[in-house]
């Protein structure tokens, strides 16, 4: 039963994420009726199973081997203790990096049991936290500036109608990088110990994203699309589409990135480009703190625990 204790872990943190981005990818579709809150949690279950399967093995690699090479007791400590922090913040409501979490862990873990992370792979993947974020708001501020444009030609109805269109592919494309990205960093450590295969690993952790999603996916959208700026259909949409298409570049270079910091990039830059007003800086402050504290936090809790548990193995 003990063997089975990072896969656990690591399900659990599965469930987080669902009940997470859910909200990133669908809360303004389900807040605008363009779609049902259980259609869009099989939505999310259908297009995540999509993306581990299909682009999830880039971002498993780079988290699960090349950044440490993880075995049974990195991987047990350092998703246990992850899953301990995401959880916590999770119940706080507010939004927090699993990615981070993970990384920092992973990092931790290795670093006490005598493997130091590779500094390139470290490198490459907090380079990609900072620079994902920018690339999400410089897109959806693109975006968003074409579509006022664009949209001066339709009437009310056209517009209300394409949008309603926008926003659920939108939400499509962020509900599939929550599986190529954020399932396939958590499930990471356990498939490359072995302690779980490939398939069974990422069936499990779908079908946890889907139940986490289908209970408590309400819980962070206030701060993630409330508690920056004020969305509409046409800045709710740019944001969303530019924060898919950030994730999914870095998700094809491997590089495990965050859904809900591109999210809050996307949505700043939107509400800056509306009027610097229209942005709460001191929401837009605290998630930078945390965006900088959690993986330090996580990395030092971890060789904390994990030094004082292998002393004693």
């Amino acid at each position: 039963m003990i063997e089975l204790v990072p896969a656990i872990a690591a399900l659990l943190i599965t469930f987080s994420i669902g009940s997470n981005d859910t909200s990133n990818a669908f809360g303004l579709c389900i807040g605008c009726r363009v779609i049902e809150f259980k259609k869009a949690t099989f939505l999310l279950l259908f297009f995540a199973t999509l993306g581990i399967f299909f682009q999830g093995h880039n971002v498993m690699k780079t988290v699960g081997k090349d950044l440490v090479e993880t075995n049974y007791e990195i991987s047990t400590l350092a998703l246990v203790i992850s899953a301990l922090i995401i959880v916590s913040s999770n119940f706080r409501g507010f939004p927090v990096s699993t990615h981070q979490v993970i990384v920092g862990s992973v990092a931790g873990a290795g670093l006490a049991y005598g493997i130091g992370a590779d500094p390139t792979v470290l490198n490459k993947i907090v380079m990609s936290w900072i620079f994902s974020p920018l690339a999400a708001g410089a897109f959806s501020v693109i975006i968003f500036l074409t579509l006022e444009k664009i949209f001066r030609k339709f009437s009310f109805l056209e517009l209300d109608r394409i949008l309603k269109v926008l926003l659920l592919l939108s939400a499509i494309l962020i509900a599939y990088n929550t599986g190529a990205n954020e399932l396939a960093t958590a499930i990471a450590p356990v498939v490359h110990s072995g302690s779980l295969s490939f398939p069974l690993a990422a069936i499990f952790g779908v079908l946890m994203l889907w139940l986490g999603a289908f209970l408590l996916s309400q819980r962070v959208i206030e701060t993630v699309c409330k508690g920056i700026t004020t969305l509409d259909p046409k800045s709710g949409f740019s944001a969303h589409f530019g924060a898919g298409i950030s994730v999914l570049i870095f998700t094809t270079l491997g590089m495990p990135i965050s859904t809900t910091y591109c999210m809050i990039g996307s949505i700043a830059s939107v509400g800056f480009a509306k009027s610097v007003r229209a942005v709460r800086t001191e929401t837009l402050k605290k998630v930078i703190l945390n965006f900088v504290t959690v993986p330090l936090f996580a990395f030092a809790a971890t060789f904390s625990v994990s030094t004082v548990v292998f002393n004693f193995l």
